[in-house]
């Protein structure tokens, strides 16, 4: 079989985190998250370990506690300085802002997205001395994760790549279930999108951002 480039360069450049365009009147049906799930899990895992979990959440009380640990969360990273300012010059410095509204509307609209799924790996690495621990860790899951967003994109669903709920981790975890030896890594708040199609964004220069043999060789 060859693969349509042209297809495959679109859905990998226009897969973008969704929070705005989240339609969030339209159900989600529970057969395309099996599906992206499935399609997920095609990816590769450290050892072939396979220790990976998605936590499905459209329960509404659950998704608007979820929805309020996340908001706490977004105040604690406000009051932290975070993200530090950018350095005079720097081509993304218009963006934050946009950026910033846009999590910030995000956490305001949270409990009316009608799906999260928070993907999880089997294992902690925070008492891990380790690098190549938490590399194979995280590594195990992550590239699931990507999947799962790409899959999404292809049936018309947005999504945006979370982490803010995990500053009460242990919280989520105890509402949903999930054992104290398994790490959340991303939630996922799933809804189809509305308009028609999402652009590459503006990137620093990848050549500015490649090192050849070594650290500092441009080409």
């Amino acid at each position: 079989m060859t693969i349509d480039r042209a297809a495959a360069d679109k859905l990998l450049t226009t897969t973008r985190s969704v929070r705005k365009r989240l339609d969030l009147d339209r159900p989600v049906e529970p057969e395309v998250i099996a599906e992206c799930i499935d399609i997920a899990m095609q990816a590769p895992t450290g050892t072939n370990a396979q220790n990976w979990a998605f936590v499905v959440v459209t329960d509404p009380a659950k998704r608007a506690a979820i929805a309020d640990i996340y908001r706490k969360g977004g105040e604690v990273m406000a009051g932290s300085g975070y993200p530090p300012p950018l350095p005079e010059g720097d081509p993304r410095e218009h963006v934050m802002p946009k950026v910033m509204e846009s999590a910030e509307y995000l956490g305001s609209i949270l409990d009316r997205v009608p799906v999260f799924v928070i993907a999880c790996v089997k294992g902690r690495v925070e008492n891990v001395p380790m690098v190549i621990a938490q590399a194979s860790t995280y590594g195990s899951i992550l590239p699931a994760a990507w999947s799962f967003m790409l899959a999404l994109r292809a049936r018309g669903l947005g999504t945006a790549w979370t982490t803010i709920h995990l500053f009460s981790e242990a919280d989520v975890s105890k509402m949903l279930g999930i054992p104290e030896d398994w790490t959340q890594t991303v939630l996922f708040p799933v809804a189809y999108y509305t308009g028609d199609d999402f652009k590459p964004a503006h990137r620093l220069p990848s050549n500015e951002m490649t090192h050849w043999d070594s650290w500092g060789t441009h080409r």
